[in-house]
C-alpha cells in the first residue's frame, strides 16, 4: 500500500519541483502503479491542476501534457491518422478501458519501465520530452539517462510523414508484453524499437544502410541480423533471451512489410 502524510495539488510547475527535490516525496501521475508498491512518503505531488491534461496540435508537432490518459492517445483522431494508428495499437492490451483512463501518458515515459508500450512507440518516432528543469531531450537520449528529481511536462512528437507500425507479442491479451517492436520509416531512412527486452526500450537504426527505401526479403534478412547481434536480450518468467530474440525478428519483419505495404498500394516488388 502507498502511504503519504500530506497532500499538494500545486499551482505552478516550479512548486512541484521544489517539492519534488526532496526524496521523501512523489509526484501522482495516475498511481495505478504507485499505489501498488509498499512504501511511505511525506508528500504527494499532484499535477492536475496545471492544465497538462490536453493534446495541442500545430503545424508541426503534437503536444501531449503530462497528465494526458493512455485511452487519450488512444482515442485522438488526427493523432492516430498521422501515425497510421501507432497509438491505438500501443494501448490497446493495456489492462482495460478503465486502467487507460487513469494512466498518464508522464508517469508511462518517465518511469521508463521495461514493459513500457507506450515508450517504445514514442522512440520510434521523433519526440521529445519536455522537462522544467531540463529542458527539450530527444527521446533516445532520454530513455539512456537515469531516473532524477525534475519534472516532465510534456511529450513532443514531430508532424515529419514518418510511417510507423506498432506490434507486441504476448502470453495473454492484457498482460505485459513479452517483447514489443515499433518500425518507422522516415524518407527512406528505416529505424526500429524494441522493448520489453525485457529492459527499457532500444532503438536500433539501419546504421550499414542494409534497406533501401523499397527493400526486398535478402535486405530484411540482413537487416534483421544486425538488430539481433546489436540489441541485448535477457530472461524472466515471461520468456527467454532467445525466443525473445526471435520473436523481435518475426515482429519488425511484419512491421516493414506493413509499412511496404502501405505505402505501394498492398503491392510488393
Amino acid at each position: 500500500m502507498f502511504r503519504f502524510k500530506n497532500y499538494v495539488k500545486v499551482q505552478e510547475l516550479k512548486e512541484a519541483y521544489e517539492l519534488n527535490q526532496k526524496k521523501s516525496n512523489v509526484v501522482l501521475g495516475g498511481t495505478l502503479w504507485l499505489k501498488m508498491e509498499d512504501i511511505n512518503k511525506q508528500t504527494a505531488i499532484d499535477l492536475s491542476g496545471l492544465g497538462l491534461d490536453k493534446i495541442t496540435e500545430t503545424s508541426e508537432e503534437f503536444i501531449i501534457g503530462c497528465m494526458v490518459s493512455l485511452r487519450d492517445l488512444e482515442l485522438h483522431p488526427s493523432l492516430n491518422e498521422s501515425f497510421q494508428n501507432g497509438f491505438k495499437e500501443a494501448v490497446r492490451h493495456i489492462v482495460g478501458v478503465q486502467f487507460r483512463n487513469c494512466a498518464t501518458v508522464g508517469g508511462s515515459i518517465f518511469a521508463r519501465f521495461g514493459f513500457s508500450d507506450v515508450l517504445t512507440l514514442f522512440l520510434a518516432l521523433d519526440s521529445y520530452v519536455e522537462l522544467y528543469k531540463g529542458g527539450r531531450v530527444s527521446m533516445k537520449e532520454f530513455v539512456k539517462m537515469p531516473r532524477n528529481n525534475d519534472i516532465l511536462v510534456s511529450v513532443i512528437v514531430k508532424k515529419d510523414n514518418r510511417k510507423v507500425c506498432y506490434l507486441s507479442e504476448r502470453r495473454s491479451s492484457t498482460d505485459f508484453p513479452l517483447i514489443s517492436c515499433a518500425a518507422a520509416c522516415h524518407n527512406g531512412e528505416w529505424t526500429v524499437s524494441v522493448g520489453a527486452r525485457p529492459a527499457r526500450a532500444m532503438l536500433f537504426s539501419d546504421d550499414q544502410k542494409r534497406l533501401s527505401e523499397i527493400p526486398g526479403n535478402e535486405e530484411i534478412d540482413l537487416f534483421i541480423q544486425d538488430m539481433k547481434e546489436s540489441v541485448t536480450f535477457g530472461t524472466n518468467m515471461r520468456g527467454s533471451e532467445e525466443y525473445r530474440r526471435h520473436l523481435a525478428g518475426v515482429l519488425i519483419r511484419r512491421g516493414i512489410q506493413t509499412i511496404l505495404k502501405d505505402r505501394t498500394g498492398g503491392v510488393l516488388g
